[in-house]
């Protein structure tokens, strides 16, 4: 693929980094050019010196036959612009940008641009480890409102069932790991010794998920 960046910061950068090591070939916009040397010696793509939702500087990137956008600058207006810009104008087929403020950041998902809220996102895995550390978070979903928990089964709950941790809208477990194999779970599975659980549990109900478990 072709991607554009957005930004030549610490994220900017390290996305080029990994996107070059996979083999893509990458343009990096900013209005900065100092900024660029944080980019590592070996780069081999474009450096576009201007403004991440100007026209010209995103065509000097070749914005237009671009198969992916990320605008990860320090500014929300600039990345939602020209993530727009990008969308809606040039019409490339993937774009993403990384938001600051997470009360804008369900706006623009309404404007169907996958957005990254690093500051919400930041907080809740924060707020997992320091109030919740016995559960292992394996992923989160949004920007952190679901956890998705894997958990080796503790012996209280060998012989008993699913449906006696699931709780509606709150804490559901989707699968489980026996001998290697992964299966889904319904309301009526049993569980063994040895499983391995993934549970879903919204953030306000990861304290009851760790009752239920005795952790609590």
């Amino acid at each position: 693929m072709h991607v554009v960046i957005g930004g030549c910061g610490r994220v900017g950068s390290y996305l080029a980094y990994m996107l070059e090591r996979e083999g893509h070939t990458v343009a990096v916009i900013d209005k900065d050019p100092e900024s660029f040397e944080n980019l590592w010696e070996g780069f081999s793509g474009k450096k576009v010196k201007g403004v991440v939702f100007d026209r010209d500087a995103l065509m000097e990137a070749g914005i237009e036959r671009a198969d992916a956008f990320a605008s990860v600058t320090s500014g929300d207006n600039s990345n939602i612009v020209s993530a727009r810009l990008a969308k809606e104008y040039f019409r490339v087929p993937k774009v993403i940008t990384r938001i600051y403020d997470p009360r804008r950041a369900e706006i623009y998902r309404r404007l169907n641009i996958p957005t990254i809220a690093s500051v919400a996102w930041a907080g809740h895995r924060m707020l997992s480890f320091i109030s919740h550390g016995e559960l292992d978070s394996e992923y989160q979903f949004g920007n952190g409102e679901v956890d998705l928990i894997r958990l080796e089964l503790p012996p209280q709950l060998v012989d008993r069932s699913a449906a006696d941790l699931n709780i509606p809208m709150e804490v559901q477990v989707i699968c489980l790991v026996r001998g290697g194999s992964a299966r889904l779970a319904t309301q009526g599975t049993i569980f063994r010794e040895g499983d391995i659980l993934y549970i879903a549990v919204t953030k306000e109900s990861s304290g009851k998920l760790e009752r239920l478990l005795g952790l609590k």
